[in-house]
């Protein structure tokens, strides 16, 4: 059973920058697609970025491309996600799921939840003045 724990979520002043982590316990974190979740209350759960098992490629929703960055740790069992130029908008709980592929998974579009089993508890983030 994969375990998913976010991290390093704050406040922030718009125009900031915060970085997440997605620590997993696993040692096969490269057989995994991970894809980075947002939902601020009242509002349905969004898709913001994914990075695919095996090639690392990445995908990004257009609400936060050219903003936020995600990477991989193969050796930390990470997923990072770096997030720049925050705008109020982002204010929300940001959450990492997964799914164990052994071929490179699928990036684009971004998965739909359903089909990722392994989910983090989620991390909050706040973006005000």
């Amino acid at each position: 059973q994969l375990q998913l724990v976010e991290s390093g979520g704050g406040l922030v002043q718009p125009g900031g920058s915060l970085g997440l982590s997605c620590a997993a316990s696993t040692r096969f974190l490269d057989y995994h697609t991970v894809v980075w979740f947002r939902q601020a209350p009242g509002k349905e759960r969004e898709g913001i970025s994914c990075i695919s098992s095996r090639t690392g490629v990445t995908h990004y929703a257009d609400s936060v491309k050219g903003r936020f960055t995600v990477s991989r740790d193969n050796a930390k069992s990470t997923v990072l996600l770096q997030m720049n130029s925050l705008k109020p908008e982002d204010t929300a709980t940001y959450y990492c799921a997964a799914e164990w592929s052994s071929s490179p998974g699928i990036c684009a579009p971004l998965p739909d939840e359903g089909r990722l089993p392994f989910w983090g508890q989620g991390t909050q983030v706040s973006v005000s003045s």
